[in-house]
């Protein structure tokens, strides 16, 4: 890295910071922790502040519920078998009719709604749970159906708290929330309600998240959603990735910004490292404000204040002159 030049790569961080911290370069031990505080400086900066380098967008499309053909189950018994069902085959979405994790309402009156463990072929599968109402005879009906979709796979959060959803908004509410509200969640519709879970982890620590709509989708419904990534950094093949381990790493902040990380490790550096809080809080102000520089020059279209007239107000005839303003505010408001 030249002595005019922003810093740009993994190892160009590492230099800047050290020399802004007054540490020798080149030390492994010294260099290891500097990297580290690097690092969560990066996720830091993305966790507390919701910028447009962070966001993307990918399309989840429901599967439509499924009630072809009749099925039959025993009380206590897991496998229910299926007559003209055709669940282990692909619709025309290229996804199974019924797979592992979809839910069943096993005839017209079911104790319950049951979730699949696994898909046998097209005329059996098996349930997670043993069935207890009564036997189910040939011929009965069911209803199969899926109210949990996977999230893309590097999900953070929904770029909107409150909703889910661009083409088809769907208000966002807590998860206790939703299962106070449904229970059994067997009602097939369009989506008006969901809410996001965590599952067990998979193969690795990273979150398993997924989206759990109510009522469950009735038909196959394309819905394109924005989200904020875990993948803060790109390597130099140009592959995303969750952090910089690589010294030609870079991290998704466009150049113009990136020595904000610098600021954001200093901070912690001087207070836990070197135990200078005058030192921190100085650095803090100088992150606070180029924050506050950067929040303004990336939300160039976001509403401003501005003062603003109550229209039912302006024109009001309290009296026989009318009254174009008033000392209660009821006229002037500042508005965002």
């Amino acid at each position: 890295m030249g002595t005019a030049t922003q810093p740009t790569t993994f190892s160009d961080f590492r230099t800047a910071f050290l020399n802004a911290a007054r540490e020798a370069t080149g030390v492994s031990g010294t260099n290891t922790i500097a990297d580290r505080y690097l690092n969560s400086a990066l996720h830091d900066f993305f966790t507390n502040w919701d910028l447009p380098w962070a966001i993307r967008r990918a399309v989840l499309i429901t599967q439509p519920r499924y009630t072809t053909g009749t099925m039959s189950v025993s009380q206590g018994g897991t496998t229910v078998t299926g007559v003209s069902t055709l669940w282990n085959t692909a619709n025309v979405f290229a996804v199974n009719n019924a797979r592992a994790g979809g839910k069943i309402v096993l005839g017209s009156v079911s104790d319950g709604v049951y979730e699949v463990s696994s898909v046998t072929n097209d005329t059996a599968l098996v349930i997670t749970s043993r069935f207890t109402g009564s036997d189910l005879a040939a011929g009965s009906s069911y209803i199969y159906f899926e109210d949990e979709y996977a999230l893309a796979s590097d999900f953070f959060r929904s770029a909107h708290p409150k909703e889910f959803g661009n083409n088809l908004p769907v208000p966002i509410i807590d998860r206790q929330e939703f299962t106070r509200r449904y229970p059994r969640n067997d009602i097939t519709g369009r989506p008006r309600i969901a809410t996001i879970i965590d599952l067990a982890p998979s193969g690795s620590t990273a979150r398993n998240q997924r989206i759990v709509f109510h009522p469950s989708p009735d038909l196959a419904y394309k819905i394109d959603y924005d989200y904020q990534t875990t993948n803060l950094a790109i390597s130099s093949a140009g592959t995303a990735q969750v952090q910089m381990p690589a010294d030609t790493d870079e991290p998704i902040i466009p150049l113009r910004y990136r020595h904000v990380l610098l600021l954001h490790a200093l901070v912690h550096w001087y207070r836990d490292r070197k135990d200078d809080s005058e030192r921190a809080q100085l650095t803090k102000g100088e992150f606070v404000d180029l924050m506050k520089r950067i929040a303004g020059d990336v939300t160039t279209a976001t509403p401003r204040p501005r003062l603003a007239p109550r229209t039912s107000h302006y024109f009001a005839s309290r009296s026989p002159r009318g009254r174009r303003y008033d000392i209660n505010s009821e006229f002037d408001q500042l508005l965002r």
